[in-house]
């Protein structure tokens, strides 16, 4: 059946263009982020080296970039691709605008979340729980789903259904909403975040600095001991009080215990009696390396590590939706502010590259995360080579 045409939808269809790299741009970003942070996923769910705390809210981090590469974009991409006009009904544009707050609001209540473990985890080190998740964590990561749910709801309950609504065009319609939203989304948990991550590297420099206090008054007090032992005299009718001599001395290994043979038979003051000392060799020293304390410090280097990674994250959030953010709230509520449309779009396409860059700052920054994806993709092309 012909469909009749109104001639000023004619019109406008005929001037209205098609914005090809938009949807070849738009195109090749979701298949990044989607291929990026299902990686980052599979890593820290299969590989045990990555199952940490601060990864599992990473993961949630990726999962909310995942929904936006597969719910928001697409729509996106398909807007910008017909000139901005928008084509689909209202409510569809409702779920999408509803989608979009969801999601990036989550993206940065997970990043704050983060930040308050990471907190934790440095300032109060006897309460925190680094072998799997608990309880708290388990609430912060509930918290940012269903805060940034509460965020982006009253889209989805009609309050963007204003009187002189242009059905051509998708945008977020209430001005005092547009403020409520952007404040909490990005302007109270930005600062928040910031003031933590400050107090967490105050709190790990204060942390190195009484360790390395420790280790040298220890150093000193072994000393003292040394000289002091090395000044009182010798007491023939006893043994040397050294043990036996190693004939080549191991490698340096400051985790390590050794228990020497002697110990594992009676002494015989006789093997002494003559002046000489009894000589060992290496292999007969048995070496116990502790796996417990071993582990202890292997999981305290993978949380430094990810600590490091951490401020490129936020910071890279930052860059990508500062913009945005403020130029969406200056549209709000500066009416006689005119903000380009072009300007608006490639604001837009910055905030949403961040969901792409995350993956590529694991791999640059994390070497357990790189070395996931080079043996999955050199899996994938070895695969493709037969």
């Amino acid at each position: 059946m012909a469909v009749n045409l109104s001639a000023a939808e004619a019109a406008g269809a005929a001037v209205r263009g098609h914005n090809y790299p938009a949807l070849v741009f738009g195109v090749l970003l979701i298949v990044v982020i989607i291929c990026g942070n299902l990686l980052v996923c599979l890593s820290v769910l299969t590989e045990k080296a990555l199952k940490t705390t601060t990864n599992y809210f990473i993961v949630s981090l990726a999962v909310a970039d995942l929904m936006l590469a597969v719910l928001v974009l697409p729509l996106f991409v398909y807007s910008e691709f017909e000139d901005g006009v928008w084509t689909l009904s209202t409510a569809i544009c409702d779920g999408l605008m509803t989608m979009d707050v969801m999601l990036c609001t989550a993206s940065i209540f997970n990043l704050c979340a983060i930040s308050i473990d990471r907190f934790i985890a440095v300032l109060i080190p006897l309460n925190y729980n680094r072998k799997h998740v608990d309880l708290r964590q388990t609430v912060l990561l509930s918290a940012t789903w269903i805060l940034a749910l509460a965020v982006a709801s009253p889209v989805i309950f009609g309050i963007n259904n204003v009187p002189g609504r242009d059905p051509s065009e998708c945008k977020l319609e209430n001005n005092d909403y547009v403020l409520y939203s952007s404040v909490c989304s990005f302007f109270i948990p930005c600062p928040i975040m910031l003031l933590l991550y400050c107090g967490m590297f105050r709190g790990l420099r204060r942390w190195e600095e009484a360790r390395k206090a420790k280790l040298r008054n220890s150093i000193q007090a072994c000393r003292k001991l040394q000289e002091a032992a090395a000044s009182l005299p010798p007491l023939a009718s006893l043994p040397p009080p050294l043990p036996p001599i190693i004939e080549r001395e191991p490698a340096d290994t400051p985790e390590d215990q050794c228990s020497f043979p002697s110990q594992d038979r009676p002494f015989n003051p006789s093997e002494y009696m003559d002046g000489h000392v009894r000589t060992v060799s290496l292999a007969e020293i048995k070496f116990n390396p502790e796996p417990r304390r071993r582990k202890t410090a292997k999981i305290n280097t993978r949380e430094r590590k990810a600590m490091k990674v951490l401020p490129v994250v936020v910071g890279a959030f930052l860059f990508c939706w500062t913009p945005f953010f403020v130029l969406h709230t200056m549209r709000a509520r500066c009416h006689d502010c005119h903000v380009p449309p072009a300007l608006m779009s490639v604001v837009t396409w910055l905030g949403y590259v961040n969901s792409a860059i995350n993956p590529v700052i694991y791999t640059v920054f994390n070497t357990e995360f790189r070395n996931f994806f080079k043996k999955v993709l050199q899996g994938r092309c070895s695969k493709t080579a037969r």
